[in-house]
């Protein structure tokens, strides 16, 4: 019988092309590359009969592989880091990144040391082993990309309480698409804590198309809390990818913030190796125009006594698509358990729309588990009963998408400064919307 042979798109032919031209430029192990890129082409970009990508399919979205952007001028790196950071008043020790390549590194507080990724991939630097500890993100078309293509990043070893903010900022400036993989590993020792702000900015007009890695490797009684603005220009497609894995006593948040992109995909992969955990992942959506927007989220329970807490708020606009997809597994061993889970979303116009797709997979008796989903239209009693005290439709309407998605945005964050730089953002879109 004649094998079928599955027909590859021009996306998938150049991204091809463009892995044989420049493998052998890449740092660090070229044999590690193509094992990736082999999981990658073995089923090629994912499409809607893929389950976890049917609501993104990005194969019909990623019609062209944009190539590799080039390391830019030390001109071009000073014009984009010209314009002052969402979280600048916060005062963060930086690390910046122009197209994916190591633009500045600002002295790193006590308590934490900072090495470049490309450095560390020439060197065979001894905290790469820690690199896919979460091993259920290799199968991940996205995930496999970028670690086929990674050009840059660092690594983070965090050894006490880091006093001060960290920031990771990410900023493509080129002007014409270009593609950019980046790889961020954060080692966070027993008992240290470490407060990680991270960036992504892109020009509007520009179809970009960055892919972002971030790995969390948490010893115990750490503490970790990690908050991520994705705002990048009206035509990127951006993929992005967050693994976790928590060992015992661990206290680890995370949020991401959605403004910008034509197209994104964020996906969070967390692990509770070790018992007594607690771990929240959030996230806020803002669409409008023709924007869409998927969250994937997978939490892991392996051990004993953890908790987690999953809350996500979306706010549709315009033709926006909005997609949310959840699951919470429960391993036979993992008794005690405490899992929550929820997705809301507000549409804001008639052809808007959300998917959402919250699951549960538990194998231990001793649990207590729950997920919801709702999505519907701003109450009008209470549009009313603001507009009657003297507000206008518009002021009603922004007061109460800003109290929905403030849910999102500040519940949990000690921060105060970070807190009002992400309310910022969703004041900015509002404004927008008019």
């Amino acid at each position: 019988m004649a094998e079928v042979a599955t027909l590859k798109t021009q996306a998938e032919t150049a991204l091809a092309d463009l892995f044989a031209r420049s493998k052998s430029l890449l740092p660090g192990d070229a044999r590690s590359r193509e094992d990736a890129f082999h999981r990658f082409a073995e089923k090629g970009l994912p499409h809607r009969r893929v389950e976890e990508w049917k609501y993104t399919d990005l194969r019909a979205l990623m019609r062209e592989a944009a190539p590799l952007a080039e390391k830019p001028s030390e001109t071009d790196v000073a014009r984009a880091l010209s314009v002052e950071s969402v979280f600048a008043a916060a005062e963060p020790a930086t690390i910046a990144f122009v197209d994916g390549h190591l633009a500045k590194a600002d002295a790193m507080p006590a308590g934490i040391t900072a090495v470049p990724l490309a450095q560390a991939l020439a060197e065979g630097h001894p905290l790469l082993a820690k690199l896919g500890a979460v091993s259920d993100a290799e199968g991940n078309a996205a995930y496999a990309l970028n670690a086929a293509f990674m050009t840059d990043g660092v690594v983070l070893h965090v050894t006490g309480a880091v006093e001060g903010r960290v920031a990771l900022r990410f900023v493509t400036a080129c002007a014409r698409p270009a593609a950019t993989a980046t790889r961020v590993l954060v080692v966070v020792e027993p008992d240290a804590a470490i407060s990680l702000l991270e960036t992504h900015e892109s020009p509007h007009g520009v179809a970009h198309q960055p892919n972002s890695v971030l790995e969390f490797v948490v010893g115990d009684r750490a503490k970790v809390a990690h908050v991520r603005l994705n705002a990048n220009g009206d035509k990127a497609l951006a993929l992005s990818t967050i693994t976790a894995h928590l060992g015992a006593e661990v206290a680890f948040g995370t949020r991401n913030v959605v403004g910008g992109s034509a197209v994104s995909r964020h996906q969070v992969w967390m692990t509770f190796a070790g018992a007594g955990s607690h771990g929240a992942v959030r996230g806020a959506t803002m669409l409008s125009g023709d924007q869409h927007a998927d969250t994937t989220l997978v939490v892991n329970h392996l051990a004993t006594g953890c908790e987690s807490r999953e809350l996500f708020k979306h706010a549709i606009d315009g033709r926006g698509t909005g997609v949310f997809q959840g699951r919470i597994n429960v391993a036979p061993g993992a008794q005690k358990t405490d899992g929550k889970m929820m997705s809301a979303a507000v549409l804001l116009s008639e052809e808007g729309t959300m998917m959402n797709k919250p699951e549960l997979e538990i194998f231990a008796d001793d649990v207590q588990c729950a997920h919801g989903a709702t999505c519907g239209e701003l109450d009008d009693d209470v549009l009313f009963y603001l507009m009657a005290r003297g507000l206008p439709r518009p002021e009603a309407e922004a007061l109460l998408i800003e109290s929905f998605l403030g849910e999102a945005v500040e519940e949990g964050l000690a921060d105060e400064l970070v807190g009002e730089a992400l309310m910022g953002i969703v004041e900015a879109w509002l404004k927008a919307r008019g």
